[in-house]
Order: C-alpha cells, then sequence, then structure tokens
C-alpha cells in the first residue's frame, strides 16, 4: 500500500513538471499547485488511515480482557489459643548435662547454671529426676482469645492475556494484584502457614499493589497432525473444577480444585482421547512441574547444601466433560518436599522472646517493630502423593451439583525443622551454641516417620434464583488431610485445606451479564491442627485448648466469615 502511495506522489510530480514545461500561463500553473496541494492531502489522510489499520491488526494479535473485584469481608475467630512447646530428649539432655558437657549447675556462668537460673521449674524438675524420656518443653504460657476483624477490603484485579501465534500455537496469560485496603507491604507477620508469602501463593495472598504473573504459557496443538498437544510454562492450576461455581465463572485451571489452587511451573503432555473413543471431552495429560528450587538462589553456600529439589509428576483425566456431565480422575506425586519453601514473612515479636533472647531485648524498645526476613527451608522431609475423583452435573436449565472425593498420603523420611518434620512434630536436642555461651535445642529428628493417610469430601448446588442463583457447598477434611490448595483466597484460610468441616452459603445477584453482587457466608470448625501445611504433628484443637497438647502457632477452634463482593468482567 505505502509503494502504491509513492507511485502516486510521483506522478502527481511528474504531472506538474510537463504542465510546467508545456505552458508557462501562471493561470495553468496555479491550477495544477491547488491540484497538486489537494491530491498531497488525500494522500495523507489515506496513509494516516492505512497507518491505523495496520496498528489495529498487529493489536489484533493480543487480546486483553480481566476481572475486577472488590470485597468487604466480616472476620471472627472463637477460641485462639497459643501454647506453645517442643518435645525434648531428657535423656540425652540428662547424660551430657552429668558429663559435664554443659558446665557445673551450681556454677552461675556456666551455660547450665544460666539456664537453671533462668527456669526454676526446669531446675526443680531436673534435679529430682523428673525430666527422662522425651517431653515438653513448654516455651510461654497459654492464652486463650476470641478475635474480630469486623471490616477487612480486599480488591483483586485479574488482567488475561491471549495471543494467537500461528494456527496451532496459542499463548495465554494473567497477571494479578490482590491486596487489602491500607496495606501494600507485601509480607504479613507470620501467625499461621496462611500469612506465608511464597511462590505459589502469591496470587491468593494479599501481597501488594503490584501485578504478579500468575500464569504465563503456551499451548501447542494437534503436533504433527495428531490429537498431542504440550503446554510449558506457568500453568493453569487455580480454580479447577468445581471451585469455579463459587466464583462464578468458568473453569479457570486443569487440576481438580478440591486438592490443587497452587501456582507451579511445568508442563502438560495431553491428548485428546475423545476422538478415538467417540466420548465428548475425553482428554488425558501427564503434568510435571517443579515446587521448589534448591540450589540456584538458595539460602546456603556453594555445595553446602541440604534441601533438595521437589518436583511434581502425574495424571489428569477429564473421562466425561460433554457440557452436561463431567468426570475427572487425578493423580499425581511430589517428590523430595521441604519443610517449607522460600519465602518471606515478618518475624513476629512472640517467637523473638522465644528463640532470639538477645535480638528480643532491643526489639522490646521498638515494640511496633518487625523485622522483615527471608525463610529457606532446613531439609527434605519426605514424599506426597495425592488423588480424587470429582463429578459434576449442569442442566440446560442452570442448575448444577457436584461431588469430589480426595485422598493424600503422607510418607515422612523421619528428618525434622523447627516446627517438625511430615505430618509429625521435631524431637529436640540440647547442644551448645557455636562459642560454648549458651545451651540451644536443636531439632534431631521427627517423632514419627511412618505413613500418613487423610481423606476430604466436597459436594456443594447451585440452582437458579430470583436475579441470580443460589450456593450451599460443604466440605470435610480428616487428620491427615493435605492438598496443595494453599492458593485459595479465603482470608481465614483455604476452605478445602481444613481439618475439620466448612460450610457456605451464597447468593449471586446478577446487575448485568458482565457484573454481578455475591453475598456469602463461611463457618470453619476446626478438629486439627496445621490446616494447609505437611509439616508437624496435627493435634486435636480441644486437646489444645485445654492445655493437654501444644501448638508452636495460633490455633483456631471456629470462625465464620461473612463476605459481600462486586465482581466487574470486562
Amino acid at each position: 500500500m505505502r509503494t502504491l502511495l509513492s507511485i502516486l506522489i510521483a506522478n502527481a510530480l511528474a504531472i506538474s513538471g510537463s504542465a510546467y514545461a508545456a505552458d508557462s500561463d501562471a493561470q495553468k500553473l496555479a491550477e495544477l499547485k491547488q491540484q497538486l496541494a489537494d491530491l498531497t492531502e488525500e494522500i495523507e489522510d489515506i496513509n494516516s488511515r492505512v497507518d491505523k489499520n495496520e496498528r489495529h491488526s498487529a493489536l489484533d494479535r493480543i487480546q486483553l480482557t480481566g476481572d475486577f473485584r472488590t470485597k468487604a469481608h466480616s472476620l471472627h475467630y472463637q477460641n485462639v489459643t497459643w501454647n506453645p512447646a517442643i518435645k525434648v530428649d531428657f535423656n540425652d539432655f540428662g547424660a551430657k548435662a552429668m558429663s559435664g558437657a554443659f558446665g557445673m549447675p551450681n556454677d552461675p556462668a556456666s551455660p547450665l547454671g544460666q539456664m537453671m537460673q533462668a527456669n526454676p521449674d526446669l531446675a526443680a524438675a531436673f534435679q529430682s529426676g523428673m525430666l527422662q524420656g522425651v517431653m515438653p518443653y513448654v516455651l510461654a504460657p497459654k492464652t486463650t482469645q476470641d478475635i474480630n476483624n469486623d471490616i477487612f477490603y480486599t480488591t483483586r484485579l485479574r488482567l488475561n492475556l491471549k495471543a494467537k501465534v500461528w494456527d496451532n500455537v496459542n499463548f495465554a496469560g494473567r497477571l494479578s494484584m490482590y491486596k487489602n485496603w491500607g496495606d501494600s507491604t507485601g509480607v504479613q507477620v507470620f501467625d499461621s502457614w496462611r500469612s506465608f508469602t511464597m511462590d505459589g501463593t502469591n496470587s491468593g495472598n494479599t501481597s501488594g499493589d503490584w501485578l504478579r504473573v500468575e500464569r504465563a504459557y503456551f499451548d501447542w496443538k494437534n503436533i504433527g497432525g495428531s490429537k498431542t498437544y504440550l503446554s510449558i510454562g506457568r500453568r493453569p492450576s487455580t480454580y479447577g473444577p468445581p471451585t469455579q461455581y463459587r466464583e462464578n465463572e468458568m473453569r479457570g485451571g486443569t487440576p481438580s480444585g478440591h486438592l490443587v489452587n497452587f501456582n507451579f511451573d511445568g508442563l502438560t503432555l495431553g491428548y485428546k482421547l475423545g476422538e478415538i473413543t467417540g466420548i465428548d471431552g475425553q482428554v488425558v495429560r501427564f503434568c510435571y512441574g517443579q515446587g521448589f528450587e534448591s540450589q540456584w538462589g538458595n539460602g546456603e553456600m556453594f555445595g553446602d547444601i541440604v534441601t533438595k529439589d521437589t518436583h511434581l509428576g502425574g495424571f489428569n483425566i477429564d473421562a466425561i466433560n460433554d457440557g452436561n456431565h463431567f468426570l475427572q480422575i487425578t493423580l499425581f506425586g511430589a517428590k523430595d518436599i521441604n519443610d517449607g519453601f522460600k519465602g518471606t514473612m515478618a518475624f513476629p515479636t512472640q517467637l523473638a522472646g522465644i528463640f532470639a533472647p538477645t535480638m528480643y531485648q532491643d526489639m522490646q524498645k521498638f515494640s511496633n517493630f518487625n523485622f522483615q526476613t527471608r525463610v529457606q527451608p532446613s531439609g527434605v522431609i519426605g514424599d506426597m502423593y495425592l488423588g480424587g475423583i470429582g463429578y459434576a452435573y449442569e442442566s440446560d436449565e442452570d442448575f448444577k451439583a457436584f461431588a469430589s472425593f480426595g485422598w493424600t498420603r503422607a510418607e515422612g523420611n523421619g528428618n525434622a525443622g523447627m516446627f517438625g518434620g511430615m505430618l509429625s512434630d521435631a524431637v529436640f536436642e540440647a547442644q551448645l551454641n557455636a562459642d560454648g555461651s549458651e545451651i540451644i535445642m536443636m531439632p534431631s529428628a521427627a517423632d514419627e516417620a511412618d505413613t500418613k493417610d487423610g481423606y476430604g469430601i466436597y459436594v456443594g448446588i447451585q440452582v437458579p434464583a430470583p436475579y441470580g442463583k443460589f450456593g450451599l457447598e460443604y466440605n470435610y477434611g480428616s487428620k491427615y488431610w493435605t492438598p496443595f490448595t494453599q492458593a485459595q483466597d479465603d482470608p481465614i484460610g483455604s476452605k478445602l485445606a481444613t481439618r475439620g468441616h466448612v460450610a457456605e452459603a451464597y447468593y449471586m445477584f446478577d446487575i448485568n451479564p458482565r457484573m454481578f453482587i455475591k453475598l456469602a457466608g463461611l463457618y470453619y470448625d476446626y478438629e486439627y491442627t496445621g490446616s494447609g501445611t505437611p509439616v508437624g504433628a496435627p493435634q486435636k484443637v480441644d486437646d489444645v485448648i485445654n492445655g493437654s497438647a501444644f501448638s508452636m502457632l495460633p490455633v483456631v477452634d471456629t470462625a465464620y466469615d461473612l463476605n459481600a463482593s462486586l465482581v466487574v468482567n470486562f
């Protein structure tokens, strides 16, 4: 098109030159100049429109959509109990103390003497021979309270990017911002595993007013003319079925949302089996990913590595997906799980008083300050396996019902860090610090290394109602139930990771086809501690409240979340 425009301009100039040569009359020359000016203006207008068309064609390669949600919560927690203690091998402690490894108990300058002076009850029990075997070593007095956060606002913005690279290659991505009003620090005080900001949970954690890459991957379809496809990148592994119903959106992720709501990087190799079997929507997928990188960017020096890479792999099968019936089977494993992830947190002052007394002396002068720290796991604690089957029915009249069953297995290896091993507690042993001036307790092993199975159930219905739809959901998790759903953005904690009962009711009011209001309520009844983490032995919540069991982190008995949200899709 630009070549054509150049030819037109050249011809116009040639015409004006020949006219001038043939007739030097001033009037004729003026007319020709006016014609040239008009032609130039018309060409510039055409050129401008061509530029706009070219620009529009370029932008059409990328489709930009998104959604905006603002939400108000009223959060209430009952019988929040903190009763911290560690399990100590007092046989080992006594043997070392009697051998003189810690100095003399009656020497106030020795490490043992200082410990006895600081802990009179411990000294009395030690001297009377009551400290034997593995026993709890209480770190702070038990406290219990109710907590009410009457109003808690959040804003979530998600931008979806799509591009057609070639006939059988597409790119997709999603950028997410999720924040609570009045806070963009990106780091929360570590009072639960939910508050721990890390790679896998950033999309579901209120981390600030910046966009994060929640998803970025390509799909290469019909490879070599077959029904095989390959997808690599930051995976669509959040908001999978059947959790999309409570979000009032289409299926958001590939794996079962009952088992996985967690960001990870990896690949999927799939085959459209339905083209052979004749069953609508039948797809078999092999999925692989990495959940933790142990060497690059770790917290250890070169070669001094105690952690390992965590690799994930398994199968996700859509057995039926015909528009009315959906049946999915999931089975995968996670090898070499560490006792945590790389992440950041604000260190609680209360824990500083227990584990960093020297630092705590200065922290007391700045009681409203918390220092931010980067966390590195201390070692590998075992492997995990997850499996499940889920069914959903959608009628042509917009009635929906679903049921999902999940299974988790934890295989510990006997190792443990400060917060425990694989669904087990750490046993601590006494030793001297680096300069020999203080006795410190260090985790030596897990108190158990046997295999532990857990299960979870998740059911719900959604029915048409005046001006919208009404839904009811219920889920239950057993003592050792440990799914990977920590990125679910429920502020109390992922409801589907709960070891106990959760009931939810909601009403969605459709304002227009791209905008709705949701009123909802969730009630949590926790039976065991540690929901959402494989680290540490689950304890009965009632036992922690009455003081017969202990927990390093605060324990919630029951809680409820009343919320209202406004969602706009664009």
